[in-house]
């Protein structure tokens, strides 16, 4: 109970402040509050185990004051076999007491596992600095090492602390204040520990951040440095990162090895002391050399706990701080409001006054948006590299959240669906194809444990895969590698294009479907798109090829973060390409006027329009 109390800042009191307050709990602290009774049994068999370390001490006082005065054998065997039942029956309670303390880190990271990897998949969409996203797994492994390891123990014994030196202070004041003198020095030693290595243990936290993030990325272009003879250059920034960790490291661990040793010095001088000032006490008759043994031994026991705290301050530390920020982050990723399940999407897409901007940044990447898609519509984004056709798919398919305006599904705004049930009617192809570790009917079927036979072998149909899948070694049950890196690029695509269809979406963003395909692969991907059209479905592309645009009702032009032009393909096409580049950016705010007053073909439909076609 006192280490998560202490992890917690507050413990049971920031708890209690919280429900008076009206606020929910942070995630980490709810899961304290779950395990309170486990905690407070942990501190009951550390209780048992205090009082069965006063059987040393008791031992060594009647050995060396009655034993040897009385010179009885049986005295002696009595006492040796009662000191050895407290021996074993301490021992069988400490090992308990390790074995809940590390079955409650597990519990904790069972508790704290979905959200955990919620929170890294949204951070690696939102994460600026390098190996932040990985921040909430190194904070959980950071607080399961601390839970695990020797320092948990000392703090469950600390507060018996005052239990051995008030024995102590019966046994002589002298020795009393003493061993009070030594645990002040200790403390303050404790308390200099904690504040010198603070930003130190900091501060390699976020180098090992940056380390694993250089590695990873490395890791991912292991083809491209070794064509193009990048290894050396990359092999001078690892040695630059790497470095810098391991410097921060050593200064940490410099840090808390000093204040360590003078730790451990400075109690075996203490406890010399405490043996000199004893025989002193006996020379003068005002103590007995078993007493003086005694005191010795409760005097170390009064200071283990505070020499142990001291050798694993830097994982705690460490613990503490990575329970603060975990808090905090997944207490972003924690709140999930009810909500009313909704009919599956049949009608339309509209997008009203849409701005769109990256997370964390200042300035919006696209604005003023308004369009609407009916069902059965085809609509192809066009418009130079950087004009923001990639950052308004994302805000579609409910990866970024609006700026300013709303994306409405059947008139309800993304917001009010379930992620799970809105990804459902959702097929989204990447610019950049992500393939997981597993079966091509896996990947398929959206990383399902068991996937439905019928619904692969559609959705590869319709991709117009079905062929090229039989052809794999095992066919659907083929094990392509982390990141399908046993297939080719236009593999890759083809099979998240089946990804995609996967389920019959209503909605279906393709971001370059056919950047990697063949002219096989790209008919293929025409058929596709047909095939969502005749269903019902409404199909966004994303191209720079002319012949996707074939298969278009609509064509949306999007330039210097604005939207130039929608409505009908041929009218569009015809209205872009025949004025000039210099024409087009004068024209930018006519045509938004014109849109909004005109009653032609480039006006959006509204949201009543829309829910009625």
């Amino acid at each position: 109970m006192y280490l998560a109390e202490t992890l917690s800042g507050s413990g049971g009191i920031f708890l209690n402040d919280m429900h008076r307050a009206g606020r929910t709990p942070e995630p980490l602290s709810e899961v304290v509050r779950e395990s309170r009774a486990t905690f407070w049994n942990i501190a009951l068999f550390s209780s048992i185990v205090n009082i069965l370390m006063l059987a040393g001490p008791l031992y060594m006082l009647q050995i060396y004051d009655r034993v040897l005065a009385s010179g009885s054998v049986p005295t002696l065997v009595a006492l040796s076999l009662f000191v050895l039942g407290a021996y074993v029956f301490q021992g069988i309670l400490d090992v308990l007491r390790q074995r809940i303390t590390v079955r409650i880190a597990s519990v904790f990271d069972e508790k704290l596992q979905n959200i955990v990897h919620k929170a890294v998949v949204t951070l690696g969409i939102i994460a600026r600095q390098p190996g932040e996203a990985m921040g909430p797994i190194r904070n959980v492994d950071t607080i399961r090492a601390f839970a695990t390891s020797t320092g948990p123990s000392a703090m469950l014994d600390a507060p018996w602390v005052p239990v051995y030196l008030v024995i102590v202070f019966l046994i002589h004041p002298w020795l009393g204040w003493l061993s009070v003198f030594g645990c002040v020095v200790l403390f303050s030693i404790a308390i200099a520990t904690e504040r010198v290595s603070r930003n130190s243990i900091k501060q390699s936290s976020q180098d090992q951040g940056v380390r694993g993030a250089v590695m990873e990325g490395d890791r991912r272009n292991a083809e491209t440095i070794v064509a193009m003879g990048m290894l050396p250059v990359l092999a001078a920034r690892w040695r630059q990162v790497n470095g810098q960790f391991i410097r921060s490291v050593e200064q940490s661990a410099d840090v808390v090895n000093s204040f360590g040793a003078m730790t451990k010095t400075f109690r075996m001088a203490l406890q010399s002391a405490v043996l000199g000032l004893g025989a002193y006490l006996v020379l003068l008759g005002q103590l007995t050399p078993g007493s003086m043994i005694a005191a010795s031994i409760m005097m170390g026991r009064a200071l283990g706990p505070i020499e142990i705290a001291v050798g694993n301050w830097r994982n705690f530390i460490g613990a503490k701080d990575a329970f603060k920020l975990l808090n905090t982050q997944l207490g972003k990723f924690s709140i999930q409001p009810m909500r009313t399940e909704l009919p599956p999407p049949s009608q339309n897409l509209v997008a009203e006054g849409l701005v769109v901007a990256a997370p964390g940044a200042d300035r919006p990447t696209l604005q003023g948006l308004r369009f609407g898609i009916r069902a059965g519509e085809v609509v192809g984004l066009i418009g130079p590299s950087g004009a923001g056709k990639t950052s308004l798919a994302r805000t579609l398919v409910g990866i970024w959240e609006p700026a300013r305006g709303t994306v409405r599904l059947d008139g309800a705004e993304l917001s009010q669906w379930d992620p799970s049930a809105l990804g459902k009617h959702i097929g989204f192809l990447s610019q950049d194809v992500a393939l997981f570790d597993g079966t091509i009917a896996q990947n398929i079927a959206r990383m399902e444990p068991e996937p439905e036979s019928e619904g692969v072998l559609r959705a590869a149909q319709a991709a117009g895969a079905h062929d090229l899948v039989l052809h794999m070694s095992e066919g659907y049950d083929t094990r392509i590698g982390e990141g399908g890196g046993l297939l080719s690029a236009g593999q890759r695509q083809r099979i998240a294009l089946a990804r995609a269809l996967y389920g019959e979406p209503f909605l279906v963003v393709l971001d370059e479907p056919q950047s990697n395909l063949d002219a096989e692969g790209e008919n293929a991907l025409l058929l596709a798109i047909e095939g969502v059209k005749k269903r019902g479905g409404i199909v966004i592309v994303i191209s720079h090829r002319p012949s996707t645009l074939t298969g278009c009702d609509k064509v949306l032009v999007l330039s210097s973060g604005t939207q130039q032009a929608y409505g009908p393909r041929d009218e569009v096409l015809q209205k872009v390409l025949s004025r000039t580049p210099e024409e087009a950016e004068q024209s930018v705010e006519s045509d938004e006027a014109g849109r909004q007053e005109s009653d032609g073909p480039e006006q959006p439909p509204s949201e009543g329009e829309a829910k009625n076609d």
